[in-house]
């Protein structure tokens, strides 16, 4: 891109009454230059069927191109108009709940040939109407598309059908999937039952499988249709989310983001997060990195908060902090979901940058301080490239597997909870790192790996990673990595299965840990951080050093964390669920026999650092201050440029950060 983009999703269609020219006035004189419209609003492009009224998309797209701001066009496929359902209620999905009701958004079957045909058809209506349009840069398919737990029978017909190409026989799925178990067997393929009753994690987790590739084939469509159109530099994007936890919290299991965003153009990303005293800025780099590594490319944030909630209204400064933190991880683009605040329906409470009186606020005032030094830096800082040498490896099929066999009857713990455990103290330690997924050809280029929980694995892959070490490079596996292959059958060795070898270890028990802690508070961290909970796996070196045992009267004879010297590498294995002080501790030790330890790491959070290098081949360091204290950081390296103030920086300059405050050096 040429430009940073510095925007807002927009809905006149929802505005109480007439102000267009005055919301374009209080955009340019907060630096929008780019507005996101139309994804949300079928019923009102189709009001009856076959009938279009695109007046309201026609006006905003001819004011914004007056005013010098660039549009994004929605494909409104996401919320079905009630005249569809009326004349088609078949096309609601069909769930585990059963039949579905109309009411909310995506409730449909994104599978059934009569939505797709609605659905084409608004696309091509709509698209071919503002595809030459100069004011549109770009279109969105869709919106935060899943696939709704869909299950119907025109689901499941696919689903067999998917089976069959699959499997060579139904006695080859039979044993793969230990379907014989309390008479679960099918033997034929007319009488393949239903899975959304099924009792058979392997079943079970295909099914889910199946599913994202439903969001996969769904997406691939959209863009395809759109691309008939997208006239030459435009492009096509999808705006995906994440597992939410009343926030962006994880990886999204019903979503395999990393085939999905393989048509776009350009991966986009709805990143929200904690504010005020609980903002640390973890979910905002944890979405970052997902869709910076599904290209290895720069991303688009479509949807930020602005005020958002009660308890997410930003501190002064904050504002700023999250825009530029979003930038830090590779973004191109800021938008704020959403301009004004809606005043009926369900998302009411959602507030934009505006609040309900439309009047300039606070959260819109530091808006417009954004918005200008968006402008002024943007030669600098737009499409900045990461190398980074560290990855966390991550598995949709571990995750599902994981919801299917969990950790014990009462933890609420699950994959993502595992993931967050090790990202977000690499995080912390400025360690920067990718995300990627099994699909990912070579790890050559990095020289750690993260692993977590990677429960329900290929032997293809487990084969790769033993290799990765081999070659001289290091791993970081947590319990739970190895157990059982990509359809959840358990490998009949010792476990960890194949990676034992490069871990040089094996254990056959595990257990809930009860007032089990680490013999000697081996990496000191205190008492009440010296505690193990939740799963722990009984190991047995063979070949490997161990960092740790339990501290248990009768566990104790077992190591709980080891690391093994294999071929040029090392692998560490993390066999039990620890405090985040003991996983900080053991990553830090993996980061400095790698070598990867510096300047950055001798910082700690609530300092944040990210690096990358600009367009004109300089670096570029963000320094981020996530707390309400001042703070102050050494410049440890060279000469350079603090870009905000415009002001020289030396080498082993003392620079102070205010609360939530920001530092931007160009070096």
């Amino acid at each position: 891109m040429d430009k940073l983009l510095y925007g807002v999703a927009y809905y006149d269609e929802y505005m109480p009454y007439e102000r267009l020219d005055k919301d374009i006035q209080m955009m340019k004189d907060a630096g929008i230059n780019v507005v996101r419209i139309a994804e949300s609003t079928w019923s009102t492009h189709e009001p009856q069927n076959g009938v279009f009224d695109f007046s309201s998309v026609d006006r905003v797209l001819d004011a914004m191109h007056e005013a010098g701001i660039q549009v994004i066009v929605g494909t409104p496929t996401y919320a079905v108009p009630t005249w569809m359902v009326k004349e088609h209620p078949d096309v609601l999905a069909t769930t585990s709940q059963g039949p579905g009701k109309y009411g909310a958004r995506q409730i449909m079957d994104i599978t059934h040939p009569t939505y797709l045909f609605y659905a084409e058809r608004i696309i091509r209506k709509l698209i071919s109407r503002v595809s030459t349009h100069p004011a549109v840069i770009g279109y969105q398919t869709d919106n935060e598309t899943k696939h709704y737990n869909t299950a119907g029978d025109n689901v499941q017909l696919q689903f067999v059908k998917y089976m069959r190409n699959k499997f060579s026989s139904l006695d080859e799925l039979n044993k793969e999937f230990g379907l014989d178990y309390w008479s679960n067997r099918i033997n034929s393929w007319e009488d393949f039952p239903s899975v959304v009753g099924t009792i058979n994690g392997s079943l079970g987790a295909e099914f889910a499988k199946f599913q994202r590739l439903l969001v996969t084939n769904f997406l691939a469509w959209q863009v395809g249709i759109v691309n008939e159109y997208k006239q030459e530099g435009q492009f096509v994007t999808q705006n995906f989310d994440f597992d939410w936890r009343g926030y962006s919290y994880g990886i999204q299991g019903d979503v395999d983001h990393f085939a999905a965003s393989k048509p776009f153009d350009i991966t986009s990303v709805d990143i929200y997060h904690p504010s005020q005293d609980d903002l640390t800025g973890i979910e905002i780099s944890f979405g970052g990195d997902v869709a910076r590594s599904t290209k290895q490319s720069n991303y688009l944030v479509l949807e930020t908060e602005a005020q958002a909630f009660w308890h997410w209204v930003p501190y002064p400064g904050q504002l700023r902090l999250q825009a530029f933190s979003h930038l830090a991880s590779g973004a191109n683009m800021v938008a704020y979901w959403h301009w004004h605040s809606l005043h009926n329906s369900f998302e009411t409470y959602w507030k934009g940058l505006l609040s309900h009186d439309f009047e300039p606020n606070p959260v819109y005032n530091e808006a417009k301080t954004i918005g200008r030094d968006f402008a002024r830096l943007s030669p600098k800082l737009v499409n900045l490239k990461k190398k980074n040498r560290v990855a966390v490896l991550f598995s949709n099929e571990a995750l599902t597997s994981i919801k299917w066999f969990g950790f014990n009857f009462t933890s609420d713990k699950n994959y993502n909870d595992v993931v967050r455990w090790m990202y977000d103290e690499l995080y912390k330690m400025n360690i920067g790192c990718d995300l990627i997924d099994p699909s990912v050809e070579s790890y050559a280029e990095y020289d750690v790996l993260v692993v977590p929980a990677l429960y329900a694995a290929s032997d293809a892959l487990l084969e790769k990673l033993n290799q990765f070490v081999q070659d001289g490079g290091h791993i970081v596996y947590s319990f739970k990595s190895g157990f059982a292959n990509e359809h959840i059958k358990v490998r009949s060795t010792r476990q960890p299965g194949l990676i034992s070898e490069a871990c040089g270890i094996s254990y056959n028990l595990f257990v809930e840990p009860k007032h089990v802690s680490l013999r000697d508070d081996p990496f000191e961290v205190g008492e009440e951080q010296n505690q193990v909970h939740t799963w722990m796996e009984l190991i047995t070196p063979t070949t490997a050093e161990v960092l740790a045992w339990y501290d248990h009267a009768h566990w104790g004879e077992y190591a709980a964390i080891t690391q093994n010297a294999y071929g040029k590498g090392k692998a560490t294995y993390v066999g039990c669920y620890t405090s985040s002080a003991v996983i900080r501790k053991v990553l830090e030790r993996v980061m400095k026999e790698a070598g990867i330890w510096g300047a950055d790491q001798e910082l700690v959070f609530p300092i944040i650092v990210k690096t990358g290098v600009n367009d004109q081949g300089n670096t570029i360091r963000y320094y981020f201050n996530y707390a309400d204290e001042a703070t102050s950081f050494v410049n440890a390296y060279g000469e350079g440029t603090e870009l905000l103030a415009g002001t020289p920086i030396a080498e082993g300059e003392k620079i102070e950060l205010e609360p939530w405050g920001i530092r931007i050096i160009e070096q």
